[in-house]
């Protein structure tokens, strides 16, 4: 794994340690905050897997290996004083001892007027509307129609996508491409396509797209 700082530079504590909040590189969920030493941190970047310094067993702990719930480092990111490290990675299961994905689970408070949103929530709340048909729901009736109907519904948002594209109106093209993203993840969920698997075909294609613009830089 390519290091960009020396871990000499980076600030551990009294104790040798420094806090590393494990991030799920896809989903951008938070999954663990735990703690590494310069071993631990040493042993993650060889073997490209989050290792972790256990204060409660006062020993190395190599995530997954017992668990089999590997998580495999794509970048590690020290913060502005290098006393605080960010891993994101790619789990191969839970990361909690709870069996959850995430160790963040319990919620201490939340506002009452400003909600999160992620395409991961709205992919979950229109699977909702399938396996659980709600009535006078818009969503739940493009499922009752079936694939013909929803494909449907793609073609005519694609199409109102371009027209408002052509009269160079940013907002309404913003609505139309906010329509056309509903329709395209209600078609998803029809067909048993993840967020994940959008997101893999993406990154493969950026990795040919970049040894293709290498080898025109070597030509």
């Amino acid at each position: 794994m390519k290091s960009n700082i020396n871990i000499d530079e980076l600030k551990f504590d009294e104790k040798g340690l420094i806090p590393a909040i494990v991030v799920d590189a896809i989903t951008k969920q938070v999954l663990t905050l735990a703690y590494m030493n310069k071993e631990s941190l040493q042993i993650s970047l060889e073997k490209e897997l989050t290792c972790f310094w256990s204060r409660s067993r006062q020993e190395l702990w190599l995530k997954g290996e017992t668990s089999k719930n590997y998580q495999h480092i794509v970048s590690i990111t020290a913060d502005c004083d290098k006393d605080a490290l960010v891993v994101m990675v790619e789990p191969d299961g839970p990361a909690c001892h709870l069996g959850t994905t995430s160790c963040f689970t319990n919620t201490v408070a939340e506002s009452e007027e400003r909600h999160e949103f992620s395409y991961r929530g709205l992919m979950k709340l229109i699977e909702g509307r399938k396996t659980e048909k709600k009535e006078g729901s818009y969503t739940t009736y493009l499922f009752e129609k079936g694939i013909d109907k929803i494909l449907k519904k793609v073609g005519e948002e694609s199409t109102e996508v371009i027209i408002a594209g052509k009269a160079n109106d940013k907002k309404e093209t913003i609505y139309e491409i906010a329509d056309l993203a509903y329709h395209v993840m209600v078609l998803m969920i029809e067909m048993g396509i993840s967020l994940e698997d959008i997101h893999k075909e993406l990154a493969s294609r950026h990795v040919i797209d970049h040894k293709v613009k290498q080898e025109k830089m070597t030509k």
